[in-house]
């Protein structure tokens, strides 16, 4: 009989133990419907979440539970496609990362846009400074309306048509400066070396397709200088800058100079083409993804030259700038002179999703081949030379003391290294 009262027991404990298991399932399915259950703006939640949980490079997703974020984000009141964004995109500003962000459907077919070559507005590409959430200049884009209006990196923009950025994303800020040509907008700006606001108007065009200048500057009867200027690394830029390599050495060139200043970068894929352009072998870069695996990307015997090459950057200079910058100075293939570079390690995959919107998710970060992790550091370049301000018209020429000094360091290499 005790032996029966125990097993009476055990039977009963195991029914209540089982009961309380059912309890707190069924109460986790009450505060998130099941996924065959899911709305549309539900679904969509879940499916950036899913691509951000797979893809991003930080696995602690800013020190926090993702999962729990997923659940509080798919708690909400989602009745629309709007409330869904907003949803989402405060879902991606907790991981602390400016660069991870939701593309509306028009916003990404922008951005396809500019990197296929093509691009209708003022010519700025910015970013949002972690964790004020001011928004910065990285570059303008050469030729463009902002450019000639002398914005310059590093510059502060706190309203765009009388609108405090503080209250846009970077994609929405992007959007507002972006409009039909000829079309006017206003911009409220401090510049760095500034602190009042200065009210600057711009008139909307159509930037430059082409991103490579190119010209042979003879300097004596044995020195031909290539000079060759990059503004972005767009979809057109790898081809262009091969044929004016070509081009040049067609014309004899003997000696280049390679212009990266104020170019904010672009397609990962063009900035390691061009380099291959320019080196026989080596490491162009290194890749780390969250898991601390390496990956590399490695010159190709493709080199189209090996004559002298100095490099020109400026704190303009980034992204897929600093990865070309970074491989031919460890490579010991070319010297850079200028400044310090912007300081963006960091690279971004784009991802389509259902909707027709787009999500920009920071992959890796990547490394000299030297492996120097340049993000917020930037490049030192091997000769140090700050710049007067000039006018466009004035760059790569002799009131332009940067490209000077590379000219100065071609022809006269011992000299200017000693005076560095």
């Amino acid at each position: 009989m005790p032996h029966l009262k125990i097993c009476i027991m055990r039977e009963r404990i195991f029914r209540v133990g089982l009961l309380l298991i059912l309890a707190v399932v069924l109460g986790l399915g009450c505060l998130v419907p099941a996924a065959n259950a899911f709305s549309e703006e539900q679904r969509l939640v879940s499916e950036v979440w899913r691509i951000v949980d797979r893809a991003y490079v930080d696995d602690t997703f800013n020190h926090q539970n993702w999962w729990l974020v997923r659940q509080r984000t798919l708690q909400q009141s989602l009745e629309n496609r709007e409330q869904a964004y907003t949803a989402i995109q405060k879902m991606l500003a907790s991981l602390g990362d400016p660069f991870t962000r939701l593309l509306k459907p028009d916003q990404y077919r922008s951005l396809q846009t500019n990197t296929s070559g093509e691009l209708t507005g003022v010519g700025l590409q910015i970013m949002q400074d972690n964790p004020t959430g001011e928004l910065r200049v990285i570059a303008p884009i050469a030729g463009s309306p902002a450019e000639y209006a002398g914005i310059k990196p590093h510059d502060r923009i706190t309203k765009i048509n009388g609108f405090p950025t503080a209250k846009l994303s970077l994609d929405e800020a992007a959007e507002r400066m972006r409009g039909s040509m000829g079309s006017r907008v206003t911009l409220t700006v401090i510049h760095e070396d500034a602190s009042d606001e200065q009210d600057i108007l711009l008139v909307r065009d159509r930037i430059s397709l082409n991103p490579v200048y190119a010209e042979l500057r003879p300097q004596s009867k044995d020195a031909n200088i290539g000079y060759i200027r990059l503004s972005q690394f767009n979809a057109n830029a790898s081809a262009e800058l091969a044929s004016a390599i070509r081009r040049l050495e067609d014309q004899d060139a003997n000696a280049y100079i390679l212009d990266l200043r104020s170019n904010p970068g672009g397609l990962l894929q063009a900035g390691i083409e061009i380099a291959r352009l320019w080196l026989k072998e080596g490491t162009v870069v290194y890749t780390v993804n969250r898991n601390g695996i390496q990956d590399s990307f490695t010159a190709s015997g493709q080199a189209l030259t090996d004559d002298p090459l100095i490099v020109l950057v400026n704190q303009g200079t980034a992204s897929a700038s600093e990865i070309l910058a970074g491989a031919l100075q460890d490579n010991g293939r070319a010297r850079l002179v200028g400044e310090r570079t912007f300081g963006k390690g960091l690279i971004q995959s784009l991802f389509n999703l259902s909707d027709g919107s787009g999500l920009a998710v920071t992959i890796a970060k990547y490394e000299t081949p030297n492996h120097h992790d340049i993000n917020r550091q930037g490049i030192v370049p091997d000769v140090t030379v700050a710049l007067d301000p000039i006018t466009r018209d004035q760059i790569g020429t002799t009131v332009d003391r940067q490209y000077q000094a590379a000219v100065d360091l071609l022809l006269h290499p011992a000299v200017v290294a000693d005076a560095a």
